[in-house]
């Protein structure tokens, strides 16, 4: 199997625009950034510069873009700048913003595409993770009457089909191969509105930065000049007029099917909000950021569910990430109750850590002597060690910290665990650590089969 490592930009790069809804002036700074620290936006225009990771648990609104809430912090209109991210193939990296709303640009991510290009890309040590698509995979929103499938593929592919009943846009369909066909096939597809919803925009000021040159409104009637002059009027413009293919303004397409291509753009943007690149080929019909958003979360849920059956791979001919020294530099724990040996990978929201279990530990002693076996609640013990790091590894100064375990649910043994074993826990965060508070599930395997799992739930709280 080749090993692809994660990736993030070599050096800072800045970029400056206007919302297209909110209509605000917002300055970005893009930064380089460790592995494992993912995506995230931080509003250096609020107190305490609030930290908003571009991940599918914080979507708070899809009504025209796809928009990320933490407590009061907001960021707005993220799919554009995230397709262009995960198009490169970055899977790291800080984007400083002072407003809430990522400008528009030209209305496509052709600018933060070549930005990103520019300042260059850089490799990291860490291993990438992948979403495979193992499997067919259906989701179907009746009321709108979008359709998603995934299926299984050797790389991140996408089709989109798009119907409005226009006869301007008529039925369109785009494709993608290969993420490394974006910036030549996809990234400078512009957005699009219909003339009758920038109507209702205008009238409800919800397009305070739109701009005729921003976005493809296409025209399905004929407009009166009254209407015409108003629309001028509201964008600054001498004139406006309608050419003969029904764009506003004379706006050229730069693809026949640029609206389509848009739609695959989005549909880019708003599922990189999974955290995790997907090998596998989606196809849609009738995306929208709303579904696309649904479709995401779907997809997580069945990504937790098969974490939850499938034994970690690991390679024991490489050093771990963490061995015992580094561990405790982290948690608290000493001989002899220290009992995790190696965190072997180290994520966002989940950890791999290995317990080599030894016929010389002290409890074989008196735990059926004559047939030792590891007791479960020293297994759970191990898994809940594991957690800890990957719980502290989220706070600055861990040493500063303590983990204390307040829970534990559905605590199951599926076999005994001997002298010579050795057991590979994977812990997964089943929702976003808020408050101090995190909830994991861990898996516990033997030679790929399970032998422990339960449900965790911990708090992070400072030492004395």
């Amino acid at each position: 199997m080749v090993k692809i490592n994660q990736k993030t930009i070599k050096k800072s790069a800045t970029i400056s625009g206007v919302g297209i809804h909110t209509g605000v002036h917002t300055n970005l700074i893009l930064n380089p950034a460790k592995a494992n620290t993912g995506i995230c936006f931080i509003r250096t225009d609020l107190e305490g510069k609030p930290n908003i990771p571009a991940n599918i648990d914080y979507v708070f609104s899809t009504n025209r873009s796809t928009n990320l809430k933490l407590k009061n912090a907001e960021i707005h209109t993220v799919e554009h700048i995230l397709a262009a991210i995960v198009a490169e193939g970055i899977d790291n990296i800080i984007i400083e913003v002072d407003n809430m709303e990522i400008p528009i640009l030209d209305g496509s991510s052709i600018q933060f595409t070549e930005l990103l290009l520019e300042v260059g890309i850089q490799e990291l040590a860490e291993k990438k993770e992948f979403f495979e698509i193992k499997r067919k995979i259906n989701f179907t929103d009746r009321e709108s009457g979008t359709t998603f499938t995934a299926t299984p593929a050797e790389n991140y592919q996408l089709e989109v089909k798009i119907d409005y009943n226009s006869k301007i846009l008529g039925i369109q369909t785009a494709k993608l191969e290969d993420l490394s066909e974006f910036k030549e096939n996809i990234a400078a597809s512009r957005t699009f509105c219909f003339f009758h919803e920038l109507e209702q925009l205008l009238e409800n000021d919800l397009i305070k930065g739109g701009d005729v040159n921003n976005a493809i409104v296409i025209v399905e009637k004929e407009i009166s000049d009254d209407k015409l002059n108003s629309l001028a009027k509201a964008f600054n413009k001498k004139d406006i007029k309608v050419d003969e293919g029904g764009i506003l303004n004379n706006l050229k397409l730069r693809y026949k099917n640029e609206p389509a291509r848009h739609k695959l753009l989005d549909v880019i943007g708003d599922l990189s909000l999974l955290g995790i690149q997907i090998k596998g080929r989606i196809t849609a019909s009738k995306p929208g950021h709303k579904n696309n958003t649904k479709f995401a979360k779907y997809l997580k849920t069945i990504m937790i569910e098969d974490n939850k059956k499938i034994a970690p791979e690991i390679d024991f001919n490489t050093p771990p990430l963490y061995d015992r020294k580094k561990i405790m530099s982290i948690l608290p724990h000493r001989d002899p109750f220290l009992f995790i040996d190696e965190i072997r990978h180290l994520g966002k929201d989940f950890i791999i850590g290995t317990k080599f279990v030894n016929a010389e530990e002290d409890y074989f002693k008196g735990h059926f002597p004559g047939e030792p076996v590891m007791p479960g609640v020293l297994q759970l013990e191990t898994m809940a060690q594991a957690g800890g790091v990957l719980i502290l590894s989220t706070v600055e100064n861990p040493e500063d910290y303590l983990t204390f375990f307040m829970k534990i649910d559905n605590a199951k043994f599926k076999q005994k665990v001997i002298p010579g074993d050795t057991i590979v826990f994977r812990l997964n965060l089943i929702s976003p650590i808020r408050r101090g508070l995190c909830h994991m599930h861990g898996k516990g395997f033997v030679n790929g089969k399970i032998v422990v799992e339960a449900d965790l739930l911990a708090q992070i709280a400072p030492k004395n």
